[in-house]
């Protein structure tokens, strides 16, 4: 991943450069509330029609897969190797992972038409809604209930931090612009609890949860708000320690990862991939690496997102283009800074690395 990481954010910002090419609706359309101009919503469902024209539905020989970036994309093209071998048996259609190293660069890749089924996380699944056509039909879960999760503001254990309070002055870790979790809920909350970001405490964006827990654990940063399910995914397959940690807030749930198909799928095809997922059970390793989740549950967009939704207005940070566009900048200028780092410390490594012996003739 190190090695392609150059040509991914190159990447990015070749399809942040170009126009996109998601076909646009052809006839007129009476209602599109919040969708780009690419889509429609004529049954206010909030999200994007199937296009009308039989000859604009598509049924491709190999369906692509992606899962949000939150953690490691090599990781979870192992842990969704299961999933996607029962897909290929159960639409009778090969199936493959596609990794992805941004939350832009999956979008685009729904909207461009290169990604078929795909599970966003949760901030991100309204850019994909609105700008890419994606359809959430599913969000993992147990027997019970499908699964949520809580914001957690998150300090080493051996800190002086007591309470959000104590962060005024401090340097604070938020994931990305678009996260949920990571940026839009803390700046939509801790104002009405006295801390105000970017004002009482510095921001910095560490580019995902994963980086935000490694982070605090290492001393980089004071303190980090992160999704809940992550941080436990972490601690569970023993990357981090939780006795290392300390959580001196939580909020209420929220939804998880959203798995969304493309609008533009075939009708039989689309109700297969949902039938296939609603009836899939997770092997143990798939379950103990998803925190204990086992199989999917059946999720409406309009309502199960609504508490995002919300929180997105409280702080206007809509999920328009121009917001999306701002954000994929930032992403490929995190990235870039990531590999500049990873140069330094290689270039740092080379040269306190001890020279050679000089080979004995």
């Amino acid at each position: 991943m190190k090695k392609f990481a150059p040509a991914a954010g190159f990447a990015v910002a070749l399809m942040a450069s170009m126009p996109w090419t998601a076909s646009a609706q052809t006839a007129a359309c009476g209602f599109r509330g919040s969708l780009d101009d690419a889509y429609c919503d004529e049954n206010r469902d909030m999200v994007a029609d199937a296009p009308r024209e039989a000859s604009r539905l598509r049924d491709p020989s190999t369906l692509v897969f992606a899962y949000t970036p939150v953690e490691d994309p090599a990781l979870y093209a192992t842990q969704f190797r299961p999933l996607l071998e029962y897909l290929t048996s159960c639409t009778g259609k090969r199936t493959v992972y596609f990794q992805v190293t941004s939350n832009a660069a999956q979008v685009e890749a729904m909207r461009s038409g290169r990604l078929h089924i795909a599970g966003f996380s949760t901030g991100p699944t309204a850019f994909a809604v609105n700008l890419a056509g994606a359809v959430p039909f599913a969000i993992k879960g147990g027997p019970e209930s499908f699964e949520s999760y809580r914001v957690v503001t998150i300090v080493r254990a051996d800190s002086n931090i007591q309470t959000l309070a104590d962060l005024k002055g401090r340097r604070v870790a938020h994931t990305s612009a678009t996260s949920n979790s990571g940026n839009l809920a803390p700046r939509a909350f801790f104002p009405g609890l006295g801390l105000t970001p970017d004002t009482d405490y510095r921001v910095v964006y560490s580019g995902g949860h994963d980086r935000s827990v490694m982070g605090v654990n290492a001393g980089d940063y004071d303190a980090a708000p992160v999704a809940s399910d992550v941080y436990n995914r972490m601690i569970g397959r023993g990357q981090v320690r939780r006795e290392n940690f300390r959580v001196i807030w939580e909020s209420d749930p929220f939804p998880t990862s959203s798995f969304a198909l493309a609008h533009d799928l075939r009708p039989e095809l689309a109700q297969r991939i949902r039938q296939c997922f609603y009836d899939y059970r997770f092997p143990e390793a798939m379950r103990r690496d998803m925190g204990g989740n086992d199989r999917f549950w059946p999720a409406n967009y309009a309502e199960h997102w609504a508490p995002v939704r919300a929180v997105a207005d409280a702080v206007n940070a809509p999920y328009n283009r121009a917001a999306f566009d701002a954000e994929s900048r930032r992403e490929l200028e995190a990235e870039q800074r990531r590999n500049q780092q990873r140069q330094q410390q290689q270039q740092q490594q080379q040269q306190q690395a001890p020279a050679a012996a000089p080979r004995v003739q």
